[in-house]
């Protein structure tokens, strides 16, 4: 089930091609390991942050 939000085209194909699919995969990683990934910008990660938040879930505080 993919269930991200939309943070655009370069931002969700470097996610898909990590294997990242849902906001839970994504709150297993640390924010600046996704930043560091081609095509995941501050937009992205300010847009999954928020989406993060709302579900109640919070950025990994230990590398990936």
């Amino acid at each position: 089930m993919n269930d991200l939000p939309p943070i655009g085209r370069p931002a969700a194909g470097a996610l898909r091609e990590a294997g990242i699919t849902t906001l839970s995969q994504v709150a297993a990683h640390r924010e600046q390991d996704l930043l560091a990934m081609h095509g995941v910008g501050p937009k992205a990660i300010r847009i999954l942050s928020e989406a993060l938040a709302a579900r109640g879930l919070t950025w990994s505080r230990s590398p990936s």
